[in-house]
């Protein structure tokens, strides 16, 4: 967006007239940043600012919080450390001055926020870290447990605990080497060469080594860290490759996982309590080539939402389960509306869609459920899955965007803009979208 290069050029140029103005007058002694640079996209006519285009900057992923409990500020990792964008003006403040390994979620409770560290000298590899609370307030931290290997990936309804996955023995070494994050474009890096020896393309080795990672069969737990006294306890163990641990948002006990893998391969969504009962699978397929994936709770902490195609590719599906009640709803994913990430508003009432590589959008999804007096009479309804359709509205033109980057969109808790991280211009920056048109 060559729009942003030239916006950015008369930001800065008005701000140091502005410098050199109050330096003359000596009258006041002003000097803020300018602001963050706003563009009106000219394809959908929405609004968007670039919020951190540092080298290095890195947003959470699509289902972690990242924004503090009155909504007004949004955590995201550069480089120097951990920062807060203030969510409307996107102002953005240095919080944490402080070498982090991993950037974790903000707390539900609390302005606080978790993250990881390594000892100096540590790379990728190197497996051992310490788990950190920071107040973004007051910015003192507070140590929570050392790690001997693992993530961290979600932290409960009421704040007391920290949940995520580890291998309890290593994978082989060319299996643990893939999937590392260049440091200079955010992307993972994945290769491997087909049968006669020719380079795959970033998909296919991708989906190649998640292949491989699966049969490999390295023993896992699921485990809990209690964030007032760092102790550690294993919820569940298995040979399955454990991924994508989630808390549920509203119950405190309640974890969302996955078997990670191919799609095709694997009985993806899984629910588990804290004590390592009610193991629960979410999905069951019913036809070959029928795949689900990419799973995230909704707002109201009993559902779970997820990619649905049944079968792969053909019929895809933005697809529900309620943990209370057993009650499914499926909307129809039009080709134009496919996403490598969906997401739900606060309010539960509207979708977010990131695009892909062949629907280069960043949209707003409207359910509309099936009104059919077909749908409403329909012989035993209220035990059969509930359909819809979505309608689209385009918030972002993403044709520049490289989607080996993932947008990763989140919604702001007042559900008036669309956060995502892009490289629509030559390198990874963090922008938000309005989700009202500009005026």
């Amino acid at each position: 967006m060559e729009r942003f290069v030239m916006a950015r050029k008369l930001a800065l140029g008005m701000a140091a007239a502005l410098t050199i103005g109050v330096a003359i007058g000596a009258t006041a002694a002003f000097s803020a940043p300018p602001a963050p640079v706003s563009v009106i996209d000219p394809t959908t006519g929405h609004r968007i600012v670039k919020v951190d285009d540092r080298p290095g900057n890195y947003a959470l992923y699509f289902n972690y919080n990242a924004f503090t409990p009155d909504g007004g500020r949004m955590v995201y990792l550069t480089p120097e450390g951990i920062r807060t964008a203030h969510v409307g003006d996107w102002t953005t403040k240095l919080v944490l001055k402080e070498k982090i390994d991993r950037l974790l979620f903000v707390a539900h409770r609390s302005p606080t926020a978790y993250y990881t560290t390594k000892p100096a000298g540590a790379t990728e590899a190197d497996e051992p870290y310490t788990v950190w609370a920071v107040n973004l307030d007051t910015g003192k931290r507070r140590k929570i447990a050392d790690m001997p290997n693992g993530r961290i990936e979600s932290i409960n309804a009421d704040d007391t605990l920290l949940s995520g996955n580890r291998e309890l023995s290593p994978p082989p070494p060319a299996i643990a080497a893939q999937g590392r994050r260049d440091p200079k474009t955010g992307s993972p890096n994945y290769a491997g060469t087909d049968a006669a020896g020719r380079p795959l393309s970033f998909a296919d080795a991708k989906e190649k080594w998640m292949g491989e990672r699966l049969h490999a069969a390295v023993p896992m737990e699921i485990f809990t860290i209690d964030t007032a006294t760092g102790a550690r306890k294993s919820v569940h163990q298995a040979t399955d490759w454990l991924n994508h641990v989630q808390f549920s948002p509203t119950d405190p006990t309640l974890l969302m996982f996955c078997h990670e893998g191919p799609w095709h391969e694997v009985d993806r969504i899984w629910t588990i309590r804290t004590d390592g009962s009610a193991l629960t699978k979410i999905h069951q397929r019913t036809m070959q080539a029928e795949i689900a994936g990419h799973e995230f709770w909704s707002p109201d902490g009993s559902t779970i939402w997820y990619d649905l195609q049944a079968p792969k590719g053909a019929m895809p599906w933005l697809a529900s389960y309620d943990v209370k009640t057993g009650a499914r709803r499926w909307y129809k994913v039009e080709a134009n509306q496919t996403s490598v990430h969906f997401n739900i508003a606060p309010d539960g009432k509207i979708f977010g869609a990131d695009g892909n590589g062949t629907n280069k959008y960043m949209s707003l999804l409207v359910p509309k459920p099936d009104e059919r007096p077909e749908a409403k009479t329909t012989l035993d309804r209220d035990k059969l899955i509930a359909t819809g359709t979505l309608v689209t509205e385009h918030v972002v033109d993403m044709a520049r965007q490289d989607y080996t980057l993932e947008p990763n969109l989140h919604f702001t808790p007042d559900g008036q803009w669309l956060v995502y991280r892009a490289n629509v211009d030559g390198s990874p920056a963090i922008y938000a979208a309005e989700i009202a048109r500009a005026k």
